[in-house]
């Protein structure tokens, strides 16, 4: 079953909509007038009323009567209606802030031509054209301004309504339910029994706030069920961008392509075989641990897979047509999020994550994904140590995080940046393992040979200059100097 805009559906949705005795605050109809500057203002009012009134998403529908609802058909065609030079729907995206999902649906019924936009609810802030901010007074679009209360109310639906807890879909049987949600898969994570009927079944995920009950005895998925437990992410259109991107590339830059593929299953269902799917892709490398030379990937699995998990639950839903990519270059495998990290880069190994999503975060933690302490950047940054690698790097670019993991290097390839970034995360990871790294430490780290304390020495020199570690104690003589991160001296 999918929840793509079929014909049939558009029908249905129609005819239900009809049914209504009167337009809402969510639904507006149109004969044939289709101005330009007010199909987006109504945009913004029936977004916004939308997310006041629990919808997922508000309509505007050319053909119907707005008095007698009686579908008379309309002369308005989307494909013929620009401005100046540039189509309505672009135009539109244009002036809209955020820039939300709208689509025009073009069909017929009963000879009738119908134009339907289907709108989504305002998310975080509401949404402006041409920076105004409108609402629906009953069947009135209104400026918001010019309402404050509807603005007071408005901002507590934003403040109290996280993205898990949003509707992904809506007015579902139970068998419908039931097929696009993997069920056996929650119980499977979760070592739990399988319900031995449809109801146990739909009481569970009831209880997980997966599902929830409607006034019509129905159910709406919430984007928690949807984005953990979908069998395809495409039946959930709001969430059809978030399914996870896998990108292998021919060398070190984005020229050629290799490969390219998403998965396409909820997070929790989708995960284990992600992580084996990108494994899958990646070289390996050789490499010489206690005297014992072996062949292993290039990078390791469980840094691979704390990083994977963590772009997963700390992305910024919000942020709409993106997810989370994981780019393999032949020296390097970038994975990125959307959204800015809650705290600094710099801090990642040592800070307790804050998560947007928490109750995404919370859930992947029940069922062995990720730990409850931490945010697996020590594991990270232990697990590239242990494999003889540079060190990751985090950073912001625009508002996407990203997570680098490199290719194997030898230390005469690394360059300053490399060498500071090694030596700062490397007295991090001391520091939360109540150690210190030291000359002796940061040459076991690099591979120095004790005969060469004196390039490490140099390492360390460059790393006490750029600000990025401190001497714990000044006064000590030079084979007893022991060194920290420099956020650690407000802590000493």
């Amino acid at each position: 079953m999918s929840f793509e805009r079929t014909l049939e559906y558009l029908k249905s949705l129609l005819i239900e909509l009809i049914k209504l005795p009167n337009e809402t605050e969510w639904l507006e109809f149109k004969h044939n007038r289709a101005v330009a500057e007010e199909i987006g203002e109504y945009i913004s009012a029936l977004s916004n009323s939308a997310a006041l009134y629990g919808k997922p998403s508000a309509y505007m529908i050319w053909g119907v009567d707005d008095k007698t609802h009686d579908v008379l058909g309309t002369t308005f065609k989307l494909s013929q209606t620009k401005i100046g030079n540039e189509e309505l729907e672009n135009w539109l995206l244009r002036l809209l802030n955020p820039k939300i999902n709208f689509r025009f649906f073009e069909f017929s019924i009963n000879s009738n031509d119908i134009v339907l936009l289907e709108i989504t609810s305002a998310f975080k802030h509401p949404v402006r054209f041409q920076n105004n901010e409108y609402i629906r007074i009953g069947s009135y679009k209104k400026k918001l301004k010019d309402y404050p209360e509807k603005e007071r109310e408005l901002w507590r639906v934003f403040d109290s309504t996280p993205f898990e807890m949003h509707t992904a879909v809506e007015e579902l049987d139970d068998d419908a339910v039931i097929r696009i949600l993997d069920y056996p898969a929650y119980f499977d994570l979760l070592d739990l029994p399988l319900p031995n009927n449809k109801a146990g079944i739909l009481k569970v995920f009831e209880s997980e706030e997966m599902i929830v009950k409607t006034d019509t005895g129905k159910w709406n998925i919430t984007n928690f069920g949807a984005i953990l437990f979908a069998k395809q992410l495409s039946d959930f259109p709001l969430l059809a961008r978030k399914a996870v991107r896998v990108i292998l590339y021919k060398d070190n830059s984005r020229i050629e392509t290799i490969k390219e593929q998403g998965d396409t299953k909820g997070y929790a269902v989708g995960f284990e075989g992600l992580i084996d799917y990108i494994n899958g892709l990646l070289p390996s490398n050789e490499v010489i641990e206690k005297a014992l030379r072996k062949n292993v990937l290039m990078y390791p699995e469980l840094a691979i897979r704390e990083l994977v998990a963590n772009a997963i639950i700390h992305q910024d839903f919000f942020i709409t047509g993106r997810g989370v990519m994981i780019e393999i270059f032949s020296d390097r495998i970038e994975i990125t999020n959307p959204g800015k990290p809650l705290i600094k880069t710099d801090r990642f190994l040592d800070t307790p994550p804050r998560s947007r999503n928490e109750r995404l975060a919370s859930f992947m933690r029940r069922i062995g994904v990720c730990e409850e302490r931490g945010s697996g950047v020590d594991k990270v940054v232990f697990q590239t140590e242990m494999y003889q690698l540079p060190a990751p790097l985090f950073e912001v670019i625009e508002d996407n995080t990203r997570a680098v993991l490199f290719a194997y290097k030898p230390l005469t390839k690394m360059d300053k940046a490399d060498r500071i970034r090694a030596c700062y995360l490397h007295a991090c990871l001391k520091y939360v393992n109540r150690e210190h790294m030291t000359n002796a430490s940061l040459r076991e780290r690099f591979g120095i040979e004790p005969q060469n304390s004196a390039t490490a020495s140099r390492y360390i020199k460059e790393s006490l200059k750029s600000g990025v570690i401190v001497l714990q104690d000044p006064d000590a003589a030079p084979k007893m100097r022991k060194y920290i991160p420099f956020w650690a001296v407000e802590n000493t």
